[in-house]
């Protein structure tokens, strides 16, 4: 699979389904594509075939208000059709605006409560070192999201146990709810604070695909430490209109942001050749 293609192809139905609903999570979910790309392209060992087998790799969203991104990836490999996909949100729906193990294919643990899910992804990995297990957790947590104390303690935790088959991916969009994550609460530099907590840890341009790729290829050969990769990323990233706007965590568009979202959906379906 080319991954820039696959990345194209999840902002665009991730935009598709948000447009369906009107609202949601358009920032956060647009800066991690790139990564969902690599992660379900090329590198996660799991498969819609695979989503109960104990020994597949297994996927934590700590950012969960992020989930429009990963479904939009789950449906691209086969885990659910795309009259599915747009029921995002929707009153009975089994694809809520944050993942839910006990309803959508493919997702391995519930998340939302911003810090439990990087807990769970430890919980995961140390469950399976402690069955012998060579299988991997990929975790995607927040920057802003690493307010919570909760994540700290699990790195520390996570750093002491030795899970060298856990790989944390912090998406640093520089922004969070209220505003940007220097003014609500400076992280400093993220590759030092890991690194102070044990991990084996580097910064990439979580934008290319090919850097994303090669970093991951490196975590999985560190042995004796886990490892944190931290993604220089743009909250909205890969749509204009998104990146320039300052308030971009959760829209609800007015009808200026809803033109500039049809013509955004417009573009990717150009670039990604699919007739609308």
């Amino acid at each position: 699979m080319e991954i820039q293609k696959f990345a194209d192809q999840i902002r665009y139905y991730t935009m598709k389904e948000l447009d369906n609903l009107g609202f949601g999570h358009f920032g956060g979910s647009l800066s991690i594509v790139e990564t969902l790309a690599v992660l379900y392209g090329k590198v996660l060992n799991s498969s819609p075939e695979r989503k109960d087998d104990p020994d597949r790799d297994y996927f934590v969203l700590s950012k969960g208000h992020a989930g429009p991104a990963l479904y939009a990836t789950l449906f691209l490999k086969g885990y659910f059709d795309e009259a599915f996909l747009y029921s995002l949100n929707q009153n009975g729906t089994n694809l809520p605006s944050h993942p839910d193990r006990m309803k959508t294919p493919g997702v391995d643990m519930t998340t939302g409560s911003l810090g439990q899910g990087i807990s769970a992804a430890t919980g995961i990995a140390k469950g399976n070192q402690l069955l012998g297990k060579e299988n991997y957790t990929y975790a995607i947590v927040g920057d802003g999201e690493l307010n919570e104390g909760q994540c700290w303690e699990a790195f520390q935790f996570a750093a002491h146990q030795k899970l060298d088959h856990l790989i944390v991916l912090i998406d640093d969009n520089k922004k969070q709810l209220d505003g940007y994550t220097t003014d609500i609460c400076d992280p400093f530099d993220f590759v030092e604070k890991m690194q102070a907590f044990g991990f084996n840890s580097w910064r990439v341009n979580g934008g290319d695909v090919e850097a994303i790729e090669k970093a991951l290829v490196q975590a999985k050969q560190m042995i004796g430490k886990p490892t944190a990769i931290v993604l220089d990323t743009v909250k909205g990233q890969g749509v204009p209109y998104f990146e320039d706007l300052l308030d971009n965590h959760h829209i609800r568009p007015d009808e200026h942001g809803k033109k500039a979202i049809k013509e955004a959906i417009e573009v990717l379906a150009e670039k990604i050749e699919v007739n609308q």
